[in-house]
Formats: C-alpha cells, structure tokens, sequence
C-alpha cells in the first residue's frame, strides 16, 4: 500500500552520460498519480534516455527513482524492467504480425500474469483472459476486432491496439515514446485525442515523450521542458505558452514575433509602441516577444502604421506580412480571405501585455542558435 499523496514517479538528479558526452544533468521530474506528462524537447535533448531510465533499460549515473513509492534505481539494488510494472508504447506499435489483435493484447496480460505467478498468485484462465481482452478492445473502441490481423486494420487502429496491450499488463505507469510520430497528420490529430481521453478514462499514469508542440500543449495535464539534458521549465501547458522563463523556451513552445525594444520600469518601448511586460524584465535592451493571436489590425485611430508586404492564404485564415516605419517586419492573421493589396497602408496594435527579455550577448546569441553580431 502507498500513501494517496505518493506520486506515481519521482525521479530526483537523475544524470546519465555515454563516454564523454553528458546527456541528462540532475534532472528532476514527478508524475502525480492519475495524471498525463508530457516531455517536450528537440531532437537529441535527452528525452528518450529519460524514459529508458524510468522504464530500467538503462542505469542513471547519478540520481533516484521511485515509483509508487519504491525505489526502482539508484537505491541499494536497482528493481529490473519486468518487474516495475512500467507499460511502454513505442513510436509506431510494435505489434506481432503473426498474432491477431487479440492475441496481442494478451501477450501484454501474460506479461502481468507471469509476474502475478511469481508472487504466488493464481494463474488466469483462458475464459478470464477472453473477457479481459474485449474489455480493453472495448476500451479503445475496437470491439469485434480481436481475430483481425495487424496488417488488415489501419495505422491509427493498431496505436489503439497497442494502447490496448500496454493498458492490459496493468501498468502503474505507462510510458509514451513518440507514439503518433508515424501517423500522417490529419490521422495523428485524431488518434492522440482519442488515446488522451482513454487514459484519462482509465486513470492511468502516463508519461509523453514528443518534440511536437501542439501534441505537448493540447494533451497533457503538465509539461516539462527539457532543454540540453536539463529541465529548462515545469508547468501546465498554459503556464509554458504564456509565462516562459527565458527567451529560449518562449522560442520552443509556440510561434514567436520578435521585435528589439528598451525596458524601463514594466514598459518596454518598441516600434508598435510602449506596451506592458507580463514579467519581470531588468531596465534596458530588450527583446519583445508576441504570439501570433496578439497582433490585430487596428482602426484609422489606432495602432502603428505600416504596410503590407505579401498575403498567405491558408484556407481557414491569411497571413499578412507587414512592414512597421522602422523596417521590422511582423506577420499578422485575418479570418478567411484577405483582400488587402501589396503596398496597401494599415495600422498594427497589440492585445495585452507581452514578454520580453533581455538582450542576449553575442555568445548567448550563438547558444541560442543566432548569429553573433
């Protein structure tokens, strides 16, 4: 029995290199029961030698991790994969094609029985299993489905089959690798929204691995940043978007206008005039960011003036490229078709306060992927 506030998860300095090169760095990451976290970072971050280390396919260096309250790693002995009751879901399934759909959604069952065997339990019956496996087929929406095999459902059908799988070995945590980096994107829209919902339904624990922004912004309850093997920021997905702590992840989690502007004392002057600053932000050079949904045209008695430079037409909306009087130039979004001609004059205004952050230095600018000037 654990306490009712014991997380899930409590990895705590978790460091792991390989040779000479340092992948995590004390990282530190809790999983509330019954929740949904997401790990968003780019390519090569760490993300995946994170899971592997929560899952036991690989030792950290350094650091703690506890699940459900017992310490799996880095403890006295270090508890091996098949026993820590930690689900995996890879990027695109992995399911048996000789098996049928039922057939491995039980391979995950075995799994648990095996280890229920191992501490004395009595073995499931076949009639057990059959009514375990349509109830998690129904789970997932694929009754009817158990004698089909992988090759004849479709892509998004076989995610949920694995979820199936992965949920059926009763996993105190389960963890998402990637899972819908293999769907095209209108079907990886619809598939993550479906399997959010089932976890949530089953009150399952789970931990998202992803470098997809919209999947770590609209999915999980809780996103954790993570940024050259470090957790660069830990929040709720609204928390990241709006209130990022420096200029790099404001960067990563979201679209960015950029303009350069001068801080004093909570205002920052820029050529769309002087605007409030959400936080804090030390008097001086500065960089401004807006989001997209900020930017608005404004009437003939508001706004700055600029011109238009080219319009996008993307279906559901355009994108107006314009040019403030100072040469910046700034994308706006208008609704449906814009009929706004090249050379056309318009005025540009701001909603709410915006984010800003100190100028970076010529060798922060490198480190943030810019050229030094």
């Amino acid at each position: 029995m654990t306490e009712v506030n014991t997380p899930a998860v409590a990895a705590q300095g978790i460091s792991k290199s390989f040779g000479d090169r340092q992948v995590l760095s004390d990282v530190d990451l809790v999983l509330p029961e019954g929740t949904i976290t997401a790990v968003l970072g780019p390519s090569g971050c760490g993300k995946t030698t994170l899971l592997r280390i929560l899952a036991g396919f690989e030792n950290p260096d350094t650091g703690t991790v506890r699940i459900a309250g017992e310490t799996v790693a880095g403890g006295p002995t270090t508890v091996p994969v098949h026993r820590r009751r930690v689900g995996l879901m890879p990027q695109e399934g992995a399911l048996f094609p000789h098996l049928s759909v039922g057939q491995n959604v039980a391979f995950g069952m075995d799994r648990a029985f095996g280890m229920d065997r191992a501490f004395g339990m009595a073995r499931a019956s076949r009639r057990d299993i059959h009514d375990r496996v349509a109830h998690w087929l129904s789970v997932v929406g694929l009754d009817g489905l158990a004698d089909a095999r992988p090759h004849e459902i479709s892509g998004g059908q076989q995610q949920r089959v694995a979820l199936a799988r992965a949920l059926a070995a009763q996993p105190r945590v389960l963890l998402l690798d990637e899972p819908f980096a293999a769907l095209d994107a209108g079907l990886r829209v619809r598939v993550r929204e479906e399997i959010a919902a089932i976890l949530r339904a089953a009150g399952t624990t789970a931990l998202l691995v992803t470098h997809d922004q919209s999947e770590a912004l609209s999915l999980p309850d809780s996103v954790a940043l993570l940024i050259d093997g470090s957790i660069a920021q830990h929040g709720t997905p609204a928390d990241l978007y709006a209130r990022p702590t420096s200029l790099a992840n404001a960067r990563f989690v979201g679209a960015t206008i950029e303009l350069a502007g001068s801080a004093s004392s909570g205002v920052v002057r820029t050529a769309l005039g002087a605007l409030p600053v959400r936080l804090p932000v030390p008097d001086g050079s500065a960089v401004v960011v807006l989001r997209p949904e900020q930017l608005r045209f404004g009437t003939a008695t508001s706004g700055e003036p600029a011109r238009v430079t080219a319009c996008r037409f993307y279906g559901a909306d355009t994108v107006v490229h314009v040019e403030l009087t100072d040469g910046s130039a700034v994308s706006l979004r208008s609704p449906g078709e814009c009929a706004l001609a090249v050379g056309s004059a318009v005025t540009v205004e701001v909603a709410g306060d915006v984010l800003a952050y100190p100028s970076p230095t010529s060798r922060q600018r490198v480190a943030l992927g810019e050229p030094g000037r």
